[in-house]
């Protein structure tokens, strides 16, 4: 069985962070690791504390999974401090993986930065150097570029510009706009069409592609593959209308392997 491994922030409610990657990898066929980065007080409804582990203990699970079960992919969630930014960035330059899938979680969906500066840069400088593809959305595209995105029309550009400045494939998101996703590599735009799917609950929807992008990978498919494979994957579980909690709930990430009864 392949292999992944997501370095993410814990959700208590289990609709984003380590607990939407495990359930997404799952669902996808390989088997899940993870590497807990903050442990967050949070449901459908808000926020309500974020607890950052320490560096040391970051490292610590890293050097655990990369020695012994090595994995075939690794996807990179939200991480809000230098020092565990940097413990991420030294553990991908001794270990070497391949398939490395970041999710630049920079701004909320309401265009709230949840990053200080200096952690930005950081993970701009460190990070991003190392991944394969990075899968920003709308409004973290508009602080990579540093122009904003009017319209779908601007989304070509904005990928190529961050694929040739970051050196690597990009993700562009059109969730804020109409639902198609723009991939950029290898010097070709490519649209990753979806559809408009009437559900308000879509908590979690940006990591839970981040990583089963990174499950397809670790299944050995090309980047633009794993890409529409993930898509699909993504639009069935919106489309499965879970209606949990008081806000803001989940999407169903088991929704392909699972009967759920009303």
């Amino acid at each position: 069985m392949k292999t992944a491994l997501t370095i993410a922030g814990s959700d208590s409610s289990g609709g984003a962070g380590i607990q939407a990657d495990l359930k997404t990898m799952t669902a996808n066929g390989v088997f899940g690791m993870s590497a807990v980065t903050s442990i967050t007080a949070q449901n459908t409804t808000g926020v309500f504390g974020i607890y950052d582990v320490s560096p040391e203990a970051l490292t610590a699970q890293l050097d655990a999974v990369f020695t012994d079960i090595f994995p075939d992919s690794v996807k990179v969630g939200m991480v809000s401090s230098v020092g565990l930014i940097k413990a991420i960035a030294e553990a991908l330059v001794k270990y070497k993986p391949s398939n490395v899938v970041l999710d630049p979680v920079m701004v909320s969906t309401s265009g709230h930065s949840l990053l200080m500066p200096e952690a930005q840069n950081t993970l701009i400088s460190m990070l991003f150097p190392l991944a394969d593809i990075i899968t920003p959305n709308v409004p973290e595209a508009e602080v990579l570029c540093g122009f904003k995105l009017k319209d779908e029309s601007d989304l070509p550009m904005a990928a190529e510009f961050m694929a040739k400045k970051f050196n690597t494939a990009v993700l562009l998101k059109g969730g804020h706009l109409n639902g198609n996703d723009l991939l950029y590599i290898g010097g070709k735009a490519i649209w990753i069409y979806g559809k408009h799917i009437d559900n308000p609950n879509t908590h979690g929807t940006g990591c839970t592609l981040s990583s089963a992008i990174a499950s397809q990978l670790a299944k050995g498919r090309s980047i633009e593959a794993a890409v529409i494979a993930a898509k699909e994957y993504i639009i069935g579980a919106i489309s499965d209308r879970l209606n949990l909690g008081h806000g803001n709930g989940p999407i169903n990430h088991m929704w392909n392997i699972t009967e759920r009864k009303e």
